[in-house]
C-alpha cells in the first residue's frame, strides 16, 4: 500500500497556523490577503419585532402573543410598505398588552390572595 502514488503527498512549502484572531487573513508582512472583504459588524435590528412576538408567547398570555407573531410574519410578507409598518405596530402592541398583562396578573395574585384572606378573618 505504500507504493501507491494516492497515499505520497509533497508539500512544497509550510503553511505555519497562526493562532491570533484575526490573523488569518494577513500575509507574512502583515498586509491583507487578497480576496478577503472586511464587513462591519452587524447590529441586532428587529424591524418586525419578531423577537418580541415570540418573548410574549413564551413569557406573556400566549394567545395574544400568537397574535403578535401572526402580525410581525403578515408584517415581512407584505409587499405595501405602509401596511407592513401597520402590521408591525400591531405586532408590537399585542406583544407588549401580552406581557404587561402576564406581569399584572403576578403582581395582582398575592395582593388578592392577601385581600381574601384578611377578608375571611373579618368575618370570623
Amino acid at each position: 500500500m505504500s507504493d501507491s502514488p494516492h497515499t505520497c503527498v509533497t508539500v512544497d512549502e509550510e503553511t505555519p497556523l497562526k493562532t491570533v484572531p484575526g490573523s488569518g487573513d494577513q500575509l507574512e508582512g502583515g498586509t491583507p490577503a487578497v480576496g478577503v472583504v472586511h464587513r462591519a459588524p452587524r447590529r441586532f435590528h428587529d424591524k418586525h419585532h419578531r423577537w418580541l412576538a415570540i418573548c410574549s408567547i413564551i413569557c406573556g398570555i400566549s394567545c395574544i402573543g400568537i397574535k403578535a407573531l401572526i402580525n410581525s410574519v403578515k408584517a415581512e410578507w407584505e409587499p405595501n410598505e405602509d401596511a407592513s409598518q401597520r402590521f408591525s405596530r400591531r405586532a408590537r402592541k399585542f406583544a407588549i398588552i401580552s406581557i404587561v398583562t402576564w406581569l399584572s396578573i403576578l403582581a395582582l395574585a398575592p395582593l388578592l390572595m392577601a385581600l381574601g384572606s384578611y377578608l375571611v378573618t373579618l368575618q370570623d
